[in-house]
């Protein structure tokens, strides 16, 4: 269908510069002429890095906080990685674990030159991995477009996935694209080093599977909602043209949250409306960058948060089912029932029934540094965010950011004194 990605409403009250709105319109009417769009697909499995020694609690905590399982480990030279899975429904999730730590590479230094992100050197969110109709075809064309793409030889050096093409990392997200060929019939599978289900991440994994079923909670938590995505000031319409010129997202519309000095920008799968089949990309930006910040007095986290980590991942969103249970809102009954077990948050669940939404952000993980959000829509709720909510959301994980800094302070004063 000619021009499908504009034929979606736009919501949102942010102003756009005219640079935005005009290569938005253009690139996505070459999108859908070139036949990008109808190629690509629906996001087949997102992939992260952590840290050695980290994998295996960070499978343990996604197995009781989320829907996903522990299905094999691929086993290469220098890595495993772990492939949980919900069905073939929604996206697959690839724990990718560095043997060495003394191990480099690219990923790893991205990280490298950002104050906290240094500290978790191989810890970081990857990106997407699309599923497309013809591989091929797609690299092409989006090489036409002046996409880069790592070589095969680079895949085999970097022990990725030999049969997924992967774009080199946005200068703007630091995240990498990756395209899968997969018919829609046929199970994912991953073209990596030695295939085994090892019985320590199985055991970890069923335990906490376990778990998740005696707290009543196995039922609630549904798959991703949506992934954040936190960009510096300057680079939000950039990444936001960039991610839809590589995929077959739209643009769903951008709220300026005035309170926090930010914005959330918000895209969506032009194949499928269901977030839990292929979930949307969020992109926050501060609305004007650091070196401001002491002339305007205003809050600052987003920008805070990415000159500290570096342009990444900020959080994966879960959807908790609609409805109560034991006379509580289903998401507030979740909370509770994971704080009980040691899982801290940020702040308590906040919007209402009347509004139409609750959420809640989980503090940082400690093995991936994702922060994970529940989200609970009421009825015919159809929105990511109030603007009361985003905004204290947002002002939530600023504090967090604080609080880092100001340990790392304090353990620093202690050690000059010692």
């Amino acid at each position: 269908m000619t021009h499908r990605s504009l034929n979606f409403n736009r919501n949102g009250d942010k102003q756009n510069s005219s640079f935005f709105e005009e290569y938005l319109l253009k690139l996505l009417e070459e999108r859908d002429r070139i036949g990008v769009t109808n190629l690509i697909g629906e996001i087949d499995a997102l992939m992260l890095t952590v840290d050695p020694g980290h994998s295996i609690d960070y499978i343990a905590e996604l197995a009781l906080m989320t829907p996903y399982e522990y299905l094999v480990t691929l086993e290469s030279e220098s890595h495993w990685t772990h492939v949980l899975r919900i069905d073939m429904n929604s996206p697959d999730f690839l724990v990718r674990e560095v043997k060495d730590p003394n191990t480099r590479g690219i990923f790893r230094s991205l990280n490298e030159v950002y104050p906290i992100g240094a500290k978790k050197p191989n810890c970081r969110y990857m990106g997407e991995i699309f599923r497309v109709s013809n591989l091929h075809d797609v690299v092409q064309l989006q090489s036409e477009r002046e996409f880069r793409f790592f070589t095969q030889n680079d895949i085999r050096k970097l022990e990725l996935p030999g049969n997924i093409a992967i774009s080199k990392p946005s200068p703007y997200t630091h995240n990498i694209i990756g395209y899968l060929e997969r018919p829609l019939d046929q199970l994912r599978v991953y073209a990596l080093g030695l295939s085994s289900i090892r019985e320590d991440v199985q055991a970890m994994s069923h335990s906490a599977k376990t778990l998740q079923k005696q707290l009543g909670i196995d039922t609630l938590v549904q798959p991703i909602d949506h992934l954040a995505t936190r960009v510096y000031s300057q680079n939000r319409e950039v990444a936001i043209l960039e991610f839809l010129s590589l995929s077959s997202y739209y643009y769903w519309g951008s709220y300026d949250i005035h309170d926090q000095n930010s914005s959330t920008n918000v895209t969506k799968s032009v194949h499928v409306a269901e977030e839990s089949r292929s979930p949307a990309k969020v992109f926050t930006a501060s609305n004007t960058p650091y070196f401001v910040n002491h002339l305007e007095k205003r809050p600052s986290p987003t920008e805070n948060f990415v000159r500290n980590y570096g342009p990444r991942l900020h959080h994966i969103a879960f959807s908790v089912r609609d409805g109560q249970t034991h006379q509580q809102s289903n998401i507030d009954y979740v909370v509770d029932a994971i704080r009980q077990h040691g899982k801290e948050f940020l702040l308590q669940v906040i919007g209402s029934e009347q509004e139409g939404l609750k959420q809640i952000f989980s503090s940082a993980s400690e093995h991936s540094s994702l922060i994970i959000e529940y989200v609970q829509r009421f009825g015919n709720f159809q929105g990511f965010f109030t603007h009361g909510n985003v905004a204290e959301l947002t002002r939530a994980a600023g504090v967090e950011e604080e609080l880092i800094e100001l340990q790392k302070t304090a353990d620093s004063t202690h050690s000059t004194q010692l």
